[in-house]
């Protein structure tokens, strides 16, 4: 769970290398005071210059021996601070101590900058905690009670004013009012919800009284689960950060090799002066130092995932981002996901209005799909639907009752019977299309036809045509018929495979694993064996919790187009990634060449590590400043509970 209040942030690296906000500028500080002390008295004693700064530069270098020391009984000999303090120490001898305490402050510089990118990076974490309100207004026995939101349990009603934040996650049970739940779900239009619609804590009323029954308390609500899965994915280490720590495993002993050779080999084998080349090796040294090659991936990976966080969509490691990235084809569930889940009625054949009349009276009641659907149809035209009595259900064949002393029945085009060649003509062409027909008759004469189908949701085939601009192709893998799934898939522009049971789905997505890379996106309890196979499951908004808790990235909303914009984000933190290690390598060649050639001195080394981190850093960040989501074709459905 979110603390309301979080701690200090602090980052660790790979190298082990712990990096605190606070105590970073603590010891930025106090190099900065031994730097500015030694100058002083440099300027006012002369003489006492020298034993000034080397004093100073120990003084200043201490908390990184300290930390280098620790890190070497631990079994890391080889750390950055091992090589500052190296370089510093190594430097007094030479007379080079002024250089020497102003290194240890540029670098404690550096490390605060690295503090302030991790800080950066999880900032949206403290953001959500402030989302909680600390107290919650509840109702006991019709009395108003105001109490610490921590005690709030399951089953509580909570009162919620016009402008106030919910403190739990609830369902409303009196009441209605536009909720903005821009914070949570990245929505921007406040959703209009009503009793018996679920609410999340940190959404903000609107205009209406709610009462509210608490559904998950503080410690559960959807905001804790969002920073749990937020802060689990930022403490995740990525394929590539995995790579940096081992190459950085033998980096650091081969820079010291190489700076020891530098310092020993010219003087004892070329007749040079020692303390040139003890100085150029220092230099080398500290040039090697890989703060901004460590910090190029985490810092990107923990940017792009609260960036994720920030348009509601939850990547759960820095692994599931990178394979985002490389994903070549995308296979999607039809219902529920490309599709409404329901099915709405699409053609109405013959008098539309008693067509209807007729089919919602009979109907009425009814749990199936196609009914519903049908009642729904007659009561969004206004219609005004009879009474029907003596209804009977007719398995498999379809329904019948009287309606005003005429017995109405409404049936498959299998049980219909004396239907023209001409209405048979139409059935099938309605059917190729992919719809369910129902045929309505009144005393077993003809009346007209309805023809309902689960449609595609408006975004699916907006969202499809953004993953083809990717690159990637889309697949539709569905359980129905393979003459439904086509009829659905082929005008959103993508291929589909039907009549798939479960196991079907897991061999045909394992088949397509073994050739590239391959996302799964899908919403159900039967979408969780092949969500959880695919090199990266991806769960919809509207999903199971199921298929949310086996999902490598889970979406807060209901929003198709989150799909592109997750796999744009990771693309875009990849080459975020490339970007930052091209910098940090780059600039270490640059100057280690100048180094040996004694064109670069101690100043100018530390500067160009502390650059690099700068740039690093800053490139990182701009992941969180300029990546927009695709924009809604539609109002988007409601978000879900994670």
């Amino acid at each position: 769970m979110i603390k309301a209040e979080a701690p200090i942030e602090t980052h660790t690296d790979g190298d082990g290398h712990e990096h605190g906000s606070a105590n970073g500028l603590r010891i930025f500080i106090l190099a900065c005071i031994c730097a500015g002390l030694a100058y002083l008295i440099g300027v006012l004693v002369p003489a006492w210059g020298d034993w000034a700064y080397a004093i100073g530069a120990l003084i200043a270098v201490l908390p990184f021996a300290k930390s280098a020391l620790e890190k070497a009984l631990k079994g890391r000999p080889f750390s950055i601070e091992t090589l500052v303090t190296i370089a510093v120490v190594g430097a007094l001898p030479i007379d080079a101590g002024a250089e020497a305490v102003v290194v240890v402050a540029l670098f404690s510089l550096g490390e605060l900058l690295e503090g302030f990118a991790a800080a950066r990076a999880r900032s949206g974490l403290t953001a959500l905690a402030q989302l909680l309100p600390s107290e919650a207004t509840i109702e006991v026995g019709g009395e108003r009670k105001t109490v610490p939101v921590t005690s709030l349990t399951v089953n509580m009603v909570m009162l919620v004013a016009p402008g106030d934040r919910l403190a739990a996650d609830g369902t409303i049970v009196d009441g209605r009012s536009d909720l903005n739940e821009a914070a949570i779900t990245g929505e921007s239009s406040a959703v209009d919800k009503g009793i018996g619609a679920p609410v999340f804590a940190g959404s903000i009323n609107g205009d209406g009284q709610l009462k509210v029954t608490v559904t998950k308390d503080a410690s559960n609500s959807v905001v804790a689960r969002i920073g749990d899965l937020v802060a689990q994915a930022q403490a995740s280490t990525a394929p590539t950060a995995r790579f940096i720590d081992s190459f950085s495993a033998y980096y650091t002993p081969a820079a010291i090799l190489i700076a020891a050779l530098i310092a020993v080999v010219p003087p004892m084998l070329m007749g040079g002066e020692w303390s040139t080349w003890i100085y150029r090796a220092l230099t080398v040294l500290l040039i090697a130092c890989p703060c901004a090659l460590v910090l190029s991936t985490p810092a990107a990976i923990a940017t792009g995932i609260a960036t994720a966080a920030r348009h509601g969509i939850l990547i759960k490691s820095g692994a599931a981002l990178e394979m985002l990235a490389k994903i070549k084809i995308a296979a999607f569930d039809k219902t529920g996901t490309l599709t409404l889940g329901h099915p709405v009625v699409t053609d109405v054949e013959g008098d539309a209005t008693e067509v209807l009349r007729l089919a919602a009276a009979v109907e009425t009641g009814l749990s199936h799909p196609v009914a519903r659907g049908i009642v729904a149809e007659a009561v969004a035209k206004g219609i005004e639907i009879p009474g029907a009595t003596d209804v009977v259900i007719r398995q498999g064949e379809g329904v019948e009752g009287i309606v005003d002393g005429v017995k109405i029945a409404l049936l498959s085009p299998r049980a219909s019977k004396s239907l023209t060649p001409e209405i048979m003509s139409r059935i099938d062409a309605l059917e190729r299309q992919g719809k369910t027909i129902a045929v309505l008759f009144a005393d077993t004469k003809f009346v007209g036809i309805i023809a309902s189908r689960d449609e595609p949701r408006t975004d699916s085939k907006p969202a499809i045509a953004a993953l083809t601009a990717l690159g990637i192709k889309s697949l539709m893998l569905s359980g129905d018929n393979q003459r439904t799934a086509t009829a659905v898939a082929a005008p959103l522009g993508m291929e589909a495979e039907g009549e798939l049971m479960p196991a079907d789905k897991l061999d045909r997505i394992a088949a397509l694993k073994a050739e590239m890379p391959i996302l799964m996106v899908g919403d159900g309890v039967n979408d969780a064996p092949a969500l959880a196979t695919a090199s990266l499951g991806l769960a919809m908004g509207g999903g199971t919790d199921v298929a949310i808790e086996t999902a490598d990235v889970g979406l807060l909303r209901d929003r198709l187009l989150a799909v592109p914009d997750a796999i744009r984000l990771a693309r875009k933190t990849r080459s975020t990634i490339i970007v930052n290690i091209v910098l940090a390598v780059g600039l270490k060649l640059v100057f280690l060449v100048l180094a040996v050639f004694g064109i670069t001195n101690l100043w100018t080394a530390i500067i160009a590590d502390t650059g690099a981190t700068i740039l690093v850093t800053i490139n990182a960040l701009l992941l969180f400043w300029t990546f927009k989501p695709a924009q809604d074709v539609s109002t988007s459905a409601p978000a879900r509970d994670i």
